[in-house]
C-alpha cells in the first residue's frame, strides 16, 4: 500500500531532472534494497523538519540506509553538480548568461550544539558561539560551488571573513570557468590583504558599507541578495543550528537545500521548453 505523501516529497518533474545526478549505480542492482526516490524524499524531509537521523518516520526507508546513501551523494559531489546545472538553467531562462560575472560573499554563523563539538568558536559581532559557513552566491542568490569542502567553507565562528577571500575566490572561479569579475561584500572583508586575494583571482572586491547614521534595519544595495539566501536556508530547520559532527556534511546540506529550492523553478522551465 503506498504511503501518504509528505509536503517535502519530490514531484515527478523534479525527480526526472534529479535522478541522473543521484543514480550512482544501476537502479535495479541486486544490492539495492530501497527505492532511490524514497531515500531522496527521506533526506528532503529530514533537512526541512530538522529531526535527528534516527527519528525518520517509519513509512520512509530506515535511517541507516538514508544516512549511508546521503553520505555517498555528498562524497560524490552530486548536489554540487546538480546546483551548478540548475543555476545555469534558471539564469538562461531569465535572459542572463549561464555563468555569472558578479557574486556576493558573506559568512553565516550557526549556533553550536553538542554535535559540533570543538569546531565551534565565538563570534563577537553576532555574540554567538558556533560554526561559520562562508558562502558566495550569484546575483540571483543561488549558491556557487564545485565541491562541498570548497565553495561552502566551514570554519569556527571566530574566523574573520577577510581571511576566507582567497579560498572563496578560487572556488568561485573554478565553479564558473573564471567568468566572475566582481564581488560585493560587507565591511568584514575590508583590508588590503582581502582585496589583493581577490585581485589575484581576477576579481574586483567592492565593499558595501553601512550608512554612518544607521537607525534600525537598512537595506544595503547588492548585499541584500545574500541575506535573502540566508533567509531561504533558515526555513530548513536542520540548518538552523550546527547539528552536524562533520563540517563536510554541514556544507553538503547547504547544497542539498539549494537543490531543493531550485528544482521547482528548473522543472517549470524545462516543462515550458518541452511544450513549445
Amino acid at each position: 500500500m503506498p504511503r501518504k505523501p509528505y509536503p517535502t516529497d519530490v514531484s515527478d518533474e523534479e525527480w526526472s531532472f534529479a535522478a541522473p545526478y543521484l543514480t550512482l549505480m544501476d537502479q535495479h542492482a541486486p544490492q539495492r534494497e530501497h527505492d532511490l526516490r524514497e531515500v531522496f524524499n527521506a533526506l528532503r524531509w529530514l533537512v526541512r523538519a530538522g529531526a535527528p537521523w534516527r527519528m525518520l518516520p517509519n513509512d520512509l526507508p530506515p535511517w541507516e540506509a538514508v544516512y549511508q546513501q546521503s553520505r555517498r551523494w555528498l562524497d560524490a559531489g552530486c548536489f554540487e553538480a546538480m546546483v551548478s546545472d540548475l543555476r545555469s538553467i534558471i539564469r538562461v531562462a531569465q535572459g542572463r548568461q549561464g555563468q555569472p560575472s558578479a557574486v556576493v560573499m558573506d559568512g553565516r554563523t550557526l549556533q553550536s550544539s553538542c554535535e559540533s563539538g570543538p569546531r565551534a568558536g565565538y563570534d563577537g559581532y553576532k555574540r554567538k558561539r558556533g560554526s561559520k559557513v562562508h558562502m558566495a552566491v550569484d546575483t540571483l542568490g543561488h549558491l556557487l560551488a564545485v565541491h562541498v569542502t570548497l565553495a561552502v567553507h566551514v570554519t569556527p565562528a571566530d574566523e574573520q571573513e577577510r581571511a576566507q577571500v582567497q579560498r572563496l575566490c578560487e572556488d568561485v572561479q573554478q565553479a564558473t570557468g573564471h567568468t566572475v569579475q566582481l564581488a560585493w561584500a560587507d565591511q568584514g572583508y575590508t583590508g588590503e590583504a582581502a582585496s589583493k586575494a581577490a585581485q589575484d583571482n581576477g576579481i574586483e572586491l567592492q565593499i558595501v558599507k553601512l550608512p554612518e547614521a544607521k537607525k534600525g534595519f537598512v537595506l544595503l544595495p547588492r548585499r541584500w541578495v545574500v541575506e535573502r539566501s540566508f533567509g531561504w536556508l533558515a526555513r530548513f530547520r536542520r540548518l538552523s543550528r550546527d547539528y552536524e559532527r562533520l563540517p563536510e556534511v554541514l556544507g553538503g546540506l547547504h547544497f542539498l537545500v539549494f537543490a531543493v529550492l531550485m528544482l521547482p523553478a528548473a522543472a517549470r522551465v524545462l516543462a515550458g521548453v518541452g511544450s513549445s
